[in-house]
């Protein structure tokens, strides 16, 4: 299992370049597993995705691989990437904010679960198995069949809570 920091570690100022390097070793071994092709513009964008534990729009991807990369990457192509490294669970997409972040356990399938920081935007990835749970019996009650499920729950995070 690659080891990736915690929801407290996350939030605490800290070096992005440990969080890359696992997330880029982590997918490395998801795309070998499966036999999908991590190829150098999916890797760069999984990169800049884990840059900080902010989510990334694709449009905001865009611009660092124009200005950063000098590459002349169109939306399209972004979108594939993130569409490519979401199916491998790599990432997920906050649809609140239209806008994606690593995955801190992509060695397992799992539903995504997120704290969301109103003020500083940071997202915290939780993977609680009982609100998974939870959200499934409520729409099986219904007779929903649920084929995927994203649940986003906004608020203050300690630091935030701490400097208001």
């Amino acid at each position: 299992m690659t080891e990736f920091l915690s929801p407290q570690e996350a939030q605490q100022p800290h070096d992005h370049s440990r969080c890359v390097s696992h997330a880029l070793d982590a997918a490395e071994q998801v795309c070998a597993r499966e036999g999908a092709r991590f190829t150098t513009l999916r890797k760069r964008v999984l990169e800049l995705v884990w840059q900080s534990h902010k989510p990334l729009g694709a449009y905001d991807i865009l611009e660092t691989l124009s200005r950063d990369d000098g590459r002349r990457a169109a939306p399209p192509t972004v979108y594939r990437a993130l569409d490519f490294l979401q199916e491998q669970g790599l990432v997920h997409r906050i649809a609140s904010l239209n806008a994606f972040i690593g995955c801190a356990s992509p060695e397992h399938q799992h539903e995504g679960q997120f704290l969301i920081c109103l003020n500083c935007h940071i997202a915290i990835e939780l993977d609680a198995s009982p609100i998974t749970a939870a959200v499934t019996g409520a729409a099986e009650a219904h007779g929903f069949a649920v084929q995927s499920q994203t649940v986003e729950i906004s608020g203050l995070c300690a630091q935030c809570r701490e400097a208001a």
